[in-house]
């Protein structure tokens, strides 16, 4: 099973002003550096007249490490971009891009204003944006004589496991998503509970998260 890890389910955006500059930032999900790049582009050209388009992405790819990239865009290094990318890390975002559009306002920031009005942006468009904990289950297909179906629903409910639909005919049929960590064990608890009479049967992997209660299948 892969790790969990948070992804940006709605976009967002944020926008602050230091000293007359305006900081515009944008931030949207992404799962390749040609889609981060080209929203890149995109930003450049809705935002033409302006001096600084500056960016951070994280991808979680296939490997064991995160691609990370980050632009400064004309800023003085290090002022733009790697702060930007700080703030995607620290909140432990992936599959994100952030651009950080700048009108100049006419007044020098200096080094250390710059980085608090890039990070500062950032944090406002992530603010506005919808953030999920993306997380690995399994469909689990359970099927059952009648005599089952109290003890199969009093057993998800104790372990928190959401159900995604049920069938009621001559059998009852259950799909549950389950946590890929608690995967053997909800199997071992079903197969005690129903005393080994129910079929068991795990249906693929699925991804998906939680907003407000709501389960949200990705």
């Amino acid at each position: 099973m892969a790790e969990n890890c948070k992804i940006i389910y709605k976009e967002g955006m944020g926008e602050l002003v230091e000293k007359k500059s305006r900081f515009i930032a944008q931030i949207r999900p992404v799962k390749s550096e040609e889609e981060a790049l080209a929203f890149v582009e995109e930003t450049r050209k809705k935002y033409w007249d302006a001096r600084h388009n500056c960016y951070a992405y994280i991808l979680k790819g296939e490997g064991a490490t995160p691609t990370a990239r980050c632009s400064d865009d004309g800023e003085p290094s290090q002022t733009a971009g790697k702060p930007m990318l700080d703030v995607l890390m620290g909140e432990g975002l992936m599959d994100v891009c952030a651009v950080v559009t700048r009108y100049f306002g006419g007044t020098l920031l200096g080094t250390g204003g710059l980085v608090r009005a890039y990070s500062g942006a950032v944090k406002e468009g992530l603010a506005n944006a919808q953030i999920l904990e993306k997380k690995q289950g399994v469909r689990m297909e359970v099927i059952t004589d009648y005599n089952g179906v109290g003890k199969i629903q009093y057993l998800a409910a104790q372990e928190g496991i959401d159900t995604l639909d049920s069938q009621y005919t001559d059998k009852v049929v259950f799909i549950f998503l389950v946590p890929g960590e608690q995967e053997e064990s909800f199997k071992a608890k079903l197969v005690e509970s129903t005393n080994g009479r129910a079929v068991i049967r795990t249906d693929g992997e699925v991804y998906y998260g939680k907003c407000g209660g709501e389960l949200i299948l990705l």
